[in-house]
This record gives structure tokens, C-alpha cells and sequence, in this order.
């Protein structure tokens, strides 16, 4: 089974997107690593889980330079949204501990 949704693209045209449901599932995230060349910006998104040490890409997007400041113009527009609804996002920089609060292993 598959979502469609219709968007426009920017000529005006109208584009049939499809959705899978095991993509709709989504892959969670907790740490995002970008880099970039002259050409291209890829963003590996990872998870890390508490207690253990090694921590798996779960998901890798590769974008133009274009497509990569158009990601950031639409996601910097839904922030300003989510906080005139829910109150300004918490951002203070904070170490990731490796242990998440939780048991730290012992030989």
C-alpha cells in the first residue's frame, strides 16, 4: 500500500509522490553529521543507543548545494512555526554522553 500526494513543483506542474508504508514508518534519529564538497552536502543520520559504544548510520541523503539551502530555508520555516505554537526549542549545547545516564559497563 502506498500514500500519493500531489505537490507542485516549482514550474507549476503537478508531481505524484508516492509513500511506501515501510518508509512512512520513518528511521529515528538522534544525531545528524553533515559534510559537503564543492558539489554535493551529505547528511548521515545516526542513532545511538545507551550503553553501546559503536553507533550505525541509519540513514544517508545526498543533496545538491540547491537542494540543501531549499532544506534549510523549508525546515527553518517549520521551527518558526512549531515554536509560535509549542514555545521556543531548547538548543544548549550539551555533550552526548555515551552512556545516556544509564549503567556503565564493568569488567
Amino acid at each position: 500500500m502506498s500514500n500519493n500526494q500531489n505537490n507542485p513543483n516549482p514550474d507549476g506542474q503537478e508531481i505524484n509522490i508516492e509513500l511506501t508504508e515501510e518508509i512512512a514508518e520513518g528511521i529515528y534519529s538522534n544525531l545528524a553529521i553533515i559534510t559537503h564538497s564543492n558539489t554535493e552536502f551529505v547528511v548521515d543520520f545516526v542513532r545511538i543507543m545507551p550503553g553501546v559504544p559503536k553507533a550505525k548510520v541509519k540513514s544517508r541523503i545526498v543533496l545538491t548545494p540547491e537542494h540543501a539551502k531549499r532544506l534549510l530555508t523549508a525546515l527553518q520555516d517549520n521551527v518558526n512555526r512549531f515554536e509560535a505554537q509549542n514555545g521556543k526549542i531548547d538548543t544548549r549545547e550539551m555533550p552526548i554522553p555515551l552512556n545516556f545516564g544509564g549503567p556503565t559497563g564493568e569488567a
